[in-house]
């Protein structure tokens, strides 16, 4: 079992039962060396409940992603070479409008979340489109596949930066629809007991008239409710805020109550110090999307800046900005941007292998809200195995097999993948987990 313990460890422990009761959650994780671990193991065997792991395999939490647009999966890896405002408008707004079609976005949805659950993310935090419909379908589906999800039907109407075809009619309609959205999604928990949270989504300043971003601020306090965003993610979207409203990306978030403890901010490539120290004041959290931000964040966001600063992060794979769904290929990403920002004379910005697990996992699953991200007694069983696939050629010390894993893991070694303690991905075949 390994389990992120704080920022800059991660625990190792080779031999243990996790115990998870009937609603999903860890009851007990005990150790060989606990004095009642062989008399459980046995109570589990003989009543046929005893699922145990294969040598050189590990169960560590599940992955919470917390920057997602699900309508662009069909695009993942397409026109990255692009500047953000022409992708946008050539490629991402034309598919996005293809989602009233919701044949078309049953297909889509379908595909994405089998894939994101094959990768060991057991929650995701999703922008959807404009359209409140297929917004459901999405819904349904994560469902129906046993996601645990945050869903946001889009707002943008501002027609100085949104095409005619793929835009709320008004201020009014993006509010009112919403304002529906949240409570279809409020229904269909009831319908289905599945783990699904409405989420208030600007797509970002530049998309929204005022007018809206103020309803939407009024809508997220009045059910509170999280709220999803993007900031200071390029020199353009951050100088449009200085040019449109002469502050800076973050203060007009906050100007309309978009900054709160439940707020989660994408990319913040150009956050600068006071923008970090609001973030801690609010208590809004950053979703780090190192792939993205790659092609599109005119630099390096500045996370272990960012942490010390108190600022709750995680990790995003910001499908399709970023091209992989795949939380381990981020992690990777991560370490790699930092190690940049090293050689800029940032000397202490350098993220380790323990540091991004614990964004995927533990930082995540704050930012959410979650008891989540631990494998630990009390936490939902969020769970997934994976495969060593060098187990047998290298070296079996415990943080040696850790970084291996961070590095190595690809979907084909997720073995399992657990939900609330629910099997929700399954490479083993039923009777051999």
């Amino acid at each position: 079992m390994i389990t992120s313990a704080t920022f800059d460890k991660a625990d190792f422990t080779p031999d243990v039962l996790i115990c998870v009761d009937q609603s999903g959650i860890i009851d007990r994780v005990i150790s060989a060396t606990d004095s009642d671990y062989q008399s459980v193991k046995q109570t589990a065997k003989n009543q046929d409940i005893l699922h145990s792991v294969k040598k050189g395999s590990y169960i560590l939490p599940g992955f919470t992603d917390l920057h997602i647009h699900a309508p662009q999966w069909p695009q993942a890896g397409l026109a990255l070479d692009k500047p953000l405002y022409e992708w946008l408008n050539t490629y991402t707004f034309p598919l996005e409008s293809k989602f009233k079609d919701l044949t078309f976005a049953k297909k889509v949805y379908h595909s994405l979340i089998t894939e994101l659950l094959a990768n060991g993310t057991t929650t995701g935090l999703f922008f959807g489109t404009v359209d409140t419909e297929s917004n459901l379908v999405l819904a349904k589906i994560c469902a129906q596949l046993g996601q645990r999800a945050f869903i946001g039907k889009v707002a943008m109407d501002n027609p100085k930066q949104t095409p005619t075809y793929y835009r709320d009619d008004s201020s009014a309609t993006a509010i009112n629809e919403t304002e529906n959205f949240i409570k279809a999604i409020f229904s269909l928990q009831k319908e289905t007991g599945a783990e699904l949270t409405p989420v208030v989504t600007p797509r970002f300043v530049p998309s929204c008239t005022a007018e809206t971003l103020t309803g939407l601020g009024q809508l997220a306090k009045k059910y509170n409710l999280p709220i999803q965003s993007h900031c200071s993610e390029s020199n353009w979207e951050d100088q449009y805020a200085l040019d449109n409203f002469q502050k800076r990306d973050s203060q007009v978030l906050d100007q309309f109550g978009l900054l709160t403890d439940k707020a989660v901010m994408a990319h913040g490539t150009k956050l600068t110090d006071d923008d970090l120290n609001l973030f801690n004041h609010r208590q809004t959290a950053l979703a780090h999307c190192p792939i993205s931000n790659v092609y599109f964040g005119n630099g390096i966001a500045r996370i272990k800046k960012a942490h010390h600063s108190q600022v709750k992060v995680g990790l995003g794979t910001d499908i399709s900005g970023g091209f992989s769904p795949s939380i381990y290929r981020n992690m990777q990403q991560a370490i790699m941007s930092s190690q940049m920002l090293v050689d800029l004379k940032d000397q202490s910005a350098r993220l380790t292998t323990d540091n991004v697990f614990y964004l995927a996992t533990i930082g995540g699953a704050k930012a959410l809200h979650l008891n989540s991200g631990q494998i630990r007694s009390g936490y939902k069983a969020d769970l997934q195995i994976v495969s060593d696939k060098y187990f047998n050629i290298s070296i079996k010390q415990p943080h040696a097999i850790f970084e291996r894993l961070i590095y190595h893991t690809t979907k084909e070694d997720i073995q399992q993948v657990y939900v609330s303690g629910k099997l929700v991905h399954n490479k083993l075949g039923e009777n051999n987990g």
